[in-house]
């Protein structure tokens, strides 16, 4: 009887499901959706300061106006709890919510529609297991007209190239996973590239560059004979992990991406990223980024005795800096960019570094806002800007007053 009930035993226990591989499979899969997210620097965007991970409510400053990002928590009312797979696949893919309604493109659906579905799949099964948040983000202050979301289907008609990312059998696999990353899920093209008056990105001008939330990102290709163009493969990695290599220091939004994506990243991936971005799908030309100023090492202003008695102890009186710990100024794609609003927004606002594992001491420079007026520091920056083998276009009073009013500095 006892080896019957045994025997019926055994039976039954073969007949349940093998939980273990099960419970295997799904943790695997939410592990892999949490690198997922690190890739897509979800973070970043989608939790404000002071505020619960991932619930939104993050204003990001468009030329059109504030979009505060969404709450994507598994909160069933407010966030993206009652959301399928489907659902999350078509707001990646193709930007439309659950509703039907069309995403704003702040929500990088242009660069995240290269990802396949096993990528999207495994990144909403990580953000179902995230604590729930009841928040709900405040309105968008948009311009009257982009208020209606149905505005955002004629942007899609011009601007977006819906398709999952295709690999290229010319390129290394190496390459190619760089190439996905960068124009996936990293969604780098959103801040580099420039976008025309409507916010389109202009995809002939992929990674040369633009000023973003008051700051500039800085032109990524080899279309430019300063910054990353001059970096090597190693330097690119160090910057990516680091936040800092021996040209530069990460401030701004690129701290924030760095501290909260690509230092999490593996060195396989960030040596990827810089190997597609030493090789990027674009051709080069000789000439640089920024339109080149008629005289080398003039101070028309003045900005040489206030960067000798105010910047040169950091920076040095060459403008070289310290590696790793303070930005040379020489050849860098921000003191060179076009647009002096990087340079600027530090001197006015000063600047902090990111922090991370291999360099856990953040670099800082103080504001000079309330040390000096307009004049004074058009002065300095386009001292910066026209020395130190830096060729590009000067500063005005006007521009510095007028960031000065957005940072609300005055």
């Amino acid at each position: 009887m006892l080896l019957g009930l045994a025997a019926s035993l055994a039976a039954a226990l073969l007949l349940l499901p093998d939980r273990s591989k099960s419970d295997t499979i799904d943790t695997a899969q939410i592990e892999r959706g949490r690198y997922i997210a690190r890739l897509g620097d979800c973070r970043s965007c989608h939790t404000a300061q002071g505020g619960a991970l991932l619930a939104g409510g993050l204003g990001i400053v468009t030329p059109f106006g504030i979009i505060y990002s969404a709450n994507i928590t598994p909160d069933v009312a407010t966030g993206i709890g009652s959301w399928t797979k489907d659902d999350f696949w078509n707001a990646m893919h193709s930007g439309i919510r659950k509703d039907g309604a069309h995403l704003y493109p702040a929500m990088p659906y242009p660069w995240f529609t290269k990802m396949p579905r096993t990528d999207v799949d495994a990144l909403k099964t990580y953000l179902d297991t995230i604590p729930p948040a009841r928040y709900t983000p405040p309105e968008n202050d948009l311009w009257l007209p982009l208020r209606a979301r149905v505005s955002v289907a004629g942007w899609n008609l011009l601007f977006f190239d819906k398709g999952v990312f295709k690999t290229d059998p010319a390129k290394s696999a190496e390459w190619n996973r760089g190439a996905y990353i960068v124009e996936g899920p990293g969604h780098c093209g959103a801040c580099h590239t420039p976008a025309n008056l409507l916010g389109g990105p202009e995809r002939d001008r992929l990674y040369e560059g633009q000023s973003i939330q008051n700051w500039w990102a800085p032109n990524l290709t080899g279309r430019s004979a300063y910054g990353v163009a001059t970096w090597s493969k190693e330097d690119v990695v160090d910057y990516l992990k680091d936040g800092r290599n021996d040209h530069a220091v990460a401030s701004g939004p690129m701290a924030l991406a760095i501290q909260n994506s690509t230092q999490h990243m593996t060195d396989a991936d960030r040596a990827a990223i810089a190997a597609y971005l030493k090789d990027p799908p674009v051709g080069t030309r000789e000439e640089g980024d920024s339109p080149r100023v008629s005289e080398a090492g003039i101070d028309s202003m003045g900005g040489k005795a206030i960067f000798r008695d105010n910047c040169s102890a950091c920076h040095g009186a060459d403008g070289e800096g310290v590696p790793r710990l303070i930005a040379d100024l020489r050849k860098s794609g921000v003191v060179n960019a076009p647009d002096p609003v990087g340079v600027l927004h530090a001197i006015l606002a000063g600047a902090q570094g990111n922090v991370t594992h291999g360099a856990p001491q953040r670099p800082t420079m103080p504001p000079f806002a309330w040390k000096f007026d307009d004049r004074q520091i058009a002065a300095v920056a386009a001292y910066v800007r026209q020395n130190f083998g830096n060729h590009a276009p000067s500063v005005s009073d006007s521009e510095v007053a007028d960031l000065r009013e957005t940072l609300g500095l005055e």
